[in-house]
This record gives C-alpha cells, sequence and structure tokens, in this order.
C-alpha cells in the first residue's frame, strides 16, 4: 500500500486508540465508501479519471461525505483520494475498509520493513494527520524541538546507539525517547518522534528526524494563505475562500489578508509554492501575451521586420 496512506492512517487509528466500538463504527463508514465507489459508476469514473487534478478529488470526495459519515472516515477516504494515483484509489479505499475492520477485531499489526524512502514517506503521513489539528504557531515550535533532539542524538553517542539499534524492541527505544521528551515537548513532537521510531529505519533515525524537520517547514507554509486583494474581504468571503484553499492544500488553512487597491479587482492567493493570480491586472497581463506576437517592441511598437521603422 501506499506509505504515506498507511503513516496518515496509523495516526488516524492510533488517535481512536482501544476503542473497539469506535473503531467499528469507523470501519462500518469505511465499508460504505468503497462499496459506494465501487457501485456508483458515474463517482468510480469521475475519482479514477486521470486528467482530474489531485486536490479536485480529494475535494469532491471530501463534499460528498460531508455529514454522511464519521469525521475519521471522511478524513482517511478524502486523503486517499489525493494520496495515490486516481486509478488506485478504488483500491486504497479497499485497503482502508480492510484495515478498519481488523483493528476492530483487535488484530493489530506492526509496520512492515520499507525502503529508506518509503519509510520517510510512511512518517510524512503520519505527519500530515499530525499537523491538521495543530496551529500555525505551533508547527514553528515543533520544528525546532525536532531540530533540537536531532542535534542532541546527534552529540550523544550512548542516546544515537540506543536508538538507532535495530535489535532493541521499538517499543524500549521510545520509552527512551518518551523519558527525555515528556513533559519538555508538545505532545505533538513526541508523538512524531516516537513513530519515526516505529515507521522508519532504525538506521535512518537521525535522517528521518532531518527530513521531517523540512517537512514541518514545508507544511507551516502551506498551512498560510497569503491573499492580496483589491478590496476587503467579507467575513462570509473568508470562510468560503478558507474552505476553498483547504480543499486545494488538503489542509485547514489560515489567511492572512492585505488590501491593495493597485490590483484593480479580484486577488492573488500564495499558498506554499503555489500561485492562483485572479486579478484584473493579471487577466490583462495574461490578454497582452496573447494579443502582442512575440518579437513586438513594446516601447516603440515597431515590428521588428519592417524595414522603414514604421509605426502601427
Amino acid at each position: 500500500m501506499n506509505p504515506s496512506l498507511e503513516g496518515y492512517s496509523a495516526e488516524v487509528f492510533d488517535r481512536l486508540g482501544s476503542d473497539r466500538a469506535e473503531l467499528g463504527r469507523v470501519a462500518e463508514d469505511l465499508s460504505a465508501i468503497d462499496r459506494l465507489v465501487s457501485t456508483n459508476a458515474a463517482l468510480l469514473s469521475g475519482i479514477t479519471d486521470t486528467s482530474v487534478p489531485a486536490p479536485s478529488r480529494r475535494a469532491v470526495l471530501a463534499d460528498l461525505l460531508a455529514g454522511k459519515v464519521s469525521a475519521p472516515a471522511r478524513r482517511l477516504a478524502t486523503f486517499a483520494a489525493g494520496a495515490v494515483s486516481a486509478p488506485k484509489i478504488p483500491i486504497a479505499l479497499g485497503w482502508l475498509a480492510d484495515r478498519s475492520a481488523r483493528l476492530a477485531g483487535g488484530d493489530v499489526d506492526e509496520p512492515a520493513a520499507l525502503s529508506y524512502l518509503s519509510s520517510r514517506e510512511r512518517v510524512g503521513g503520519f505527519a500530515a494527520a499530525v499537523f491538521e489539528d495543530v496551529d500555525v504557531a505551533d508547527l514553528d515550535e515543533i520544528e525546532d524541538e525536532l531540530f533540537r533532539f536531532t542535534r542532541v542524538i546527534e552529540s550523544t553517542p550512548s542516546l544515537r546507539a540506543a536508538l538507532t539499534d535495530r535489535d532493541l524492541p521499538v517499543a524500549v527505544r521510545q520509552g527512551v525517547a518518551g523519558e527525555l521528551l515528556s513533559g519538555k515537548v508538545r505532545p505533538a513532537t513526541l508523538r512524531l518522534v516516537e513513530y519515526v521510531l516505529a515507521g522508519g529505519r532504525p538506521r535512518d533515525v537521525l535522517g528521518t528526524l532531518d527530513w521531517l524537520v523540512e517537512e514541518t517547514a514545508r507544511a507551516r507554509g502551506w498551512r498560510v494563505a497569503r491573499v492580496r486583494s483589491a478590496n476587503e474581504v467579507e467575513p462570509d468571503q473568508r470562510d468560503g475562500l478558507s474552505e476553498s484553499l483547504a480543499a486545494l492544500a488538503g489542509r485547514p488553512v489560515e489567511l492572512q489578508v492585505i488590501v491593495d487597491p493597485t490590483l484593480l479587482s479580484g486577488a492573488i492567493v500564495d499558498i506554499g509554492d503555489l500561485r492562483v493570480d485572479a486579478t484584473a491586472r493579471g487577466r490583462l497581463n495574461e490578454m497582452r501575451e496573447q494579443l502582442i506576437p512575440a518579437g513586438w517592441d513594446e516601447g516603440s511598437l515597431l515590428r521588428p521586420d519592417d524595414p522603414d521603422g514604421i509605426k502601427h
């Protein structure tokens, strides 16, 4: 199964703990979602269409399931719609339904050994689920706590030897980290470190933690949407924009709005490394690029191939 989805689902299921009744409800919901997708030809065709971007698939499924299934089931199905390739979404939903049913029945399995890259992707999926419930301000602190703990491991040979020992049970290595971090870092930071020890590779603990520091910084960037608007953004417009951008980013976003009358109308939205230009000026620039042929000198409006240099 997709490593990122495996890690994400591990966090969601871990949060449910040993509540068999709740796990059973989530398992029933995921089974119902799996049946819905597999039996509804139009829906199946839509979410497996490779020409549909992942954020759109995710947004469609999230909207369809809103208020109809439990929050954990909706989160898992929605994440799956964006985490795997379009043709594999039905397989991913079936895997989630099966895994949740096994967990509800008391079948607990340990994460299988994966390659270095896949193990990091699995940790990244777990982190993505953790970050969904963390404020933007806390992400900065989590990044700093992860960085400082990584440097402590790096500079303490005995600690590094214990945490990277493949022969030590995961629970023992997690206990070592817990003794050092409990009460000194945010709960989210401790959960991330514990999953690095469970879902990552023992010999890559330092590398995975450093990689996770970078992922936390990236998540912080994708949680903040910087909006430059030609006009004030009304509260109802903010709500609609927040929902749309959350569907696009795959996580809740925080709006930072700046009013800039020079844009004429519309707005520019920057979220992560994505920019959406929906301004009048942006549309005028696009029209100019389409209408003015290559080779025109816009300053003098002279055709380069006009030997007489006649203005047009």
